[in-house]
């Protein structure tokens, strides 16, 4: 299984987080996924999921005009739906990231030849 096959499973739950801080928008949050070391991701992977979080009610869009007069921006933020999903998402990750890690730093001496 590859890097991003991996990563399409948690970007829905990366981008809660991101949207939990503040009122961002699409650039901003790639920036943030580049700077937590998730630069596999493209740009043009997190709008499909972007678009479905906002179908299920976990975020809300308004546009705004940017400060350099250039085109509207749409800018994401968490609804209380979406603050109870991201809540959801990191219960399941803490089980999932703690079962994976006991597996793969198990003792080598555990392994039959």
């Amino acid at each position: 299984m590859s890097t991003s096959q991996m990563l399409k499973g948690i970007l829905e739950g990366c981008l809660l987080s991101i949207i939990s801080k503040g009122e961002t928008y699409g650039y901003e949050m790639m920036e943030k996924l580049n700077e937590y070391g998730l630069t596999m991701v493209r740009e043009g992977s997190i709008y499909p999921v972007l678009l479905r979080l906002k179908k299920e009610g976990f975020v809300s869009t308004v546009r705004k005009q940017v400060p350099s007069g250039g085109p509207k921006r749409k800018y994401y933020r968490l609804t209380e739906k979406g603050y109870e999903e991201l809540e959801e998402f990191k219960r399941r990750w803490s089980v999932i990231s703690s079962g994976v890690n006991q597996l793969i730093e198990e003792d080598d001496t555990n392994e039959t030849v």
